[in-house]
């Protein structure tokens, strides 16, 4: 049917309007244009079908041959013949016709649905793309803000009554987690923040710089005083020589079966490296103003002046520790017990001679004291993840075992 052409009545007993309609729709049946859109050709070919309906009616009736004698016969109420009469060439060419522009119809509306199939995938790859190239990097980008918040010690909230922890752990230094300046900042959150009912300090540390630890201790006596609010020391793994010195002034002591402490007095341990350097043929000379000048020199030998002055600080400071716990526990110790010796016990006997309050964990203080549940203020480990900050801490631990033997330290 592509090379079709519509022919016109030979007898031209059709109405003139009839042939403007075939002509109509041979145009019609023609290829659209390329400028045309699918719209405008679909549009036009409702308009010709439209047109064209009432003329192939008319034209039905036309052609059709009735003679005088079938007409008298005929029954009015019958419209149905036993053999339908053969169609005629016009009705053959008008049903072939209707026929081609039904294919042609269809064909438009699934190329319709095609395209609309592909602009609808079109539109969704853009997103995509759009979601990959600008939505992905912004989440991320909030994602790695947010967790180095997390990092860097920033936490939200309390939004409800807790109970305050602030963490001592690790060897208290001057550049650690547990010094006075990390410290001390965590306890001034906890007491000033009003949801907070009271502050429980989680101690795990092996001890460290009696000094760091006196700034803790006069800080918890300044906020416990203006704040009002209660103070409880747990000992997790160990509490030890300048971390019980902390426990101590607080109001309450509370330990695990299996932790560990004690440790109370001072130790100084200097290095000695002059016989290596004389292996070596290496000396230092040293001019100083008194004697006892280069005391802690570790190149230069110890005189005898020097070691009796060095054992006397570390009595000395051994004695003001002893001093210190009496004070604090002096009615809960234990006769016959010499607390100074350096000594570590375990959370059940540290209980019996009086050097703890009871046995317990932070979960367990924080239930049976107050039911409430715990919020913990750090302090925290500074740096972009925990690999940076585990490499920051051990860079640091190595800097201040080097340097921590050069002073007094609480162990």
């Amino acid at each position: 049917m592509r090379g079709f052409q519509p022919r016109l009545v030979p007898d031209h007993r059709a109405p003139f309007a009839w042939r403007e309609c075939l002509l109509l729709m041979a145009n019609a049946r023609q290829k659209p244009r390329l400028f045309y859109s699918r719209s405008t050709c679909w549009r036009q070919y409702h308009n010709v079908i439209a047109t064209c309906i009432p003329f192939f009616a008319a034209f039905l009736i036309w052609e059709t041959p009735m003679t005088p004698d079938d007409t008298a016969h005929e029954p009015r109420a019958s419209h149905q013949q036993e053999h339908p009469p053969a169609p005629s060439p016009h009705e053959t060419t008008m049903l072939q016709l209707l026929r081609e522009m039904r294919e042609q119809r269809l064909a438009l509306q699934a190329e319709h649905q095609l395209a609309a199939s592909e602009r609808q995938v079109e539109r969704r790859w853009k997103m995509a793309f759009q979601g990959v190239f600008f939505v992905a990097p912004l989440i991320i980008g909030l994602l790695y803000f947010l967790f180095f918040l997390s990092s860097s010690g920033f936490r939200w909230g309390p939004f409800g009554e807790v109970v305050g922890v602030v963490r001592i752990h690790g060897q208290i230094a001057a550049f650690s987690p547990a010094s006075a300046d990390k410290v001390i900042p965590a306890l001034e959150k906890a007491f000033a923040n009003t949801n907070v009912k009271a502050v429980i300090l989680s101690i795990d540390s092996p001890g460290g710089a009696p000094v760091e630890a006196e700034r803790i201790n006069h800080a918890i006596a300044s906020l416990k005083k203006k704040y009002g609010k209660p103070v409880v020391a747990v000992i997790n793994n160990l509490g030890a020589s300048a971390a019980y010195l902390i426990a101590l002034h607080t109001d309450k002591i509370v330990a695990g079966k299996y932790s560990l402490v004690g440790s109370i007095g001072a130790i100084l341990a200097p290095w000695e490296l002059h016989r290596a350097m004389a292996r070596l043929e290496v000396s230092q000379r040293v001019y100083a103003s008194g004697k006892m000048k280069s005391f802690l020199n570790p190149f230069t030998p110890v005189s005898p002046e020097m070691d009796a002055k060095a054992q006397q600080l570390v009595d000395q400071m051994g004695q003001t520790f002893i001093n210190e716990l009496q004070a604090a526990r002096g009615a809960a110790l234990k006769p016959g017990i010499d607390y100074g010796s350096g000594e570590v016990w375990g959370g059940l006997e540290a209980k019996e001679i009086g050097l703890i309050d009871g046995i317990g964990t932070v979960d367990d203080v924080a239930q049976q004291g107050w039911g409430l549940k715990t919020y913990d203020f750090g302090p925290h480990q500074e740096g972009f993840g925990p690999l940076s900050a585990h490499t920051d801490a051990s860079l640091l631990r190595l800097l201040e075992h080097v340097l921590a033997q050069q002073r007094f330290q609480l162990r």
